[in-house]
């Protein structure tokens, strides 16, 4: 059960993209649009019937194939690492959605099913004309790509994403659980290059947390919010917030636009860097470090850090334009190269 100390998700009702940007973006905070895609096909489709919501799927369904997560019903739909964490608990298979469809529809009438799911499949490439037919006025001028996510029920495991996540519910139910950036001390991370799907999980389960193997989680959780959305609700998540998604329903549908993506990897890669980099040095360097980072990076004043000097001088730590983050990457590049 997930702790009573987990608040609901804030709801807008207004939905265009100008107070987005103005009011959502800025506040660097999830919030739930109900309703937002109360009208797409594939909704109305599965409000009627949930297998009239997979046959919009075949209709338009290119054949080519995308990953399908398989784990077996012993892990009831968690996928994880395995009990020694030397791999995971489900295997990697290519099928086209349209096969995925067919499986699923077995599994639904099954009490103890497989879990399956493909995740992250981008409709351009699989389900051709799925964005035109779904218009969401919010994305358009976000530069970001429709993904479909389709299986049974199955958790995602606690993690974040580097891009601004839009997640609209097309079919059955999701639960979103999510943490803000703050809480990662108690969320117990698990390895940063070791992943079920490209980003770091943590290693709680907020379904059934072990309180005793992770005593700080309880201290997450007072930070924790949840969100119950239905079909044509959607929800925003912020970069690097965390969140644990689950989809209790025999067969689920959610389509996502990742957008405002962190160029390069963003501060991720910069992290793992200044691990290598710092991490070890005395205690003493570290916080001669810190003052380095503080007025150069995160520091109120860190934009106008270089002011004392002249604009053609002032090289990496300049103001931001093209040139400048050439200029950074053939730095980087340089550096690292040569050691």
């Amino acid at each position: 059960m997930i702790g009573c100390a987990i608040r609901p998700v804030d709801e807008i009702a207004r939905f265009d993209a100008q107070h987005f940007e103005d009011e959502i973006r800025p506040a660097f905070r999830p919030v739930v649009m109900r309703g937002i895609a109360d009208d797409w096909e594939i909704v109305k489709a599965g409000r009627a019937d949930a297998n009239a919501a997979l046959q919009t799927v075949e209709e338009m369904d290119s054949g080519i194939p995308t990953d399908v997560m398989i784990a077996p019903p012993s892990e009831k739909g968690r996928f994880f690492f395995g009990p020694d964490m030397r791999g995971f608990n489900f295997s990697r298979k290519q099928a086209s959605l349209s096969h995925l469809v067919e499986r699923l529809r077995e599994l639904a009438f099954m009490s103890e099913p497989l879990a399956m799911y493909a995740g992250a499949a981008e409709t351009v490439r699989h389900l051709p004309g799925f964005t035109e037919r779904h218009p969401l006025p919010l994305v358009d001028d976000m530069e970001a790509v429709a993904r479909i996510w389709l299986g049974n029920a199955t958790q995602v495991a606690t993690h974040f994403d580097l891009s601004d996540n839009i997640a609209v519910v097309a079919l059955g139910r999701r639960r979103f659980t999510l943490f803000p950036p703050e809480a990662t001390p108690d969320l117990y991370v698990g390895p940063l290059n070791i992943t079920l799907a490209g980003q770091p999980v943590s290693m709680v389960d907020p379904l059934a947390p072990d309180r005793q193997r992770f005593p700080r989680y309880e201290a997450a959780e007072a930070k924790g919010q949840f969100a119950d959305l239905e079909p044509g609700d959607a929800i925003y998540i912020p970069t690097l917030w965390w969140h644990h998604v689950t989809a209790d329903a025999p067969l689920n549908i959610l389509v996502n636009y990742w957008h405002n993506d962190a160029s390069r990897g963003g501060g991720f890669l910069a992290l793992v860097h200044a691990m290598l980099a710092i991490r070890e040095q005395s205690e003493a360097q570290k916080e001669a470090w810190r003052v380095w980072f503080d007025h150069f990076v995160f520091g109120s004043g860190s934009a106008t850090a270089a002011d004392h000097l002249p604009l053609h001088a002032r090289g990496v730590n300049g103001p931001a334009s093209p040139e400048r983050d050439e200029q950074m990457r053939r730095f980087i590049l340089q550096v690292l190269s040569s050691t």
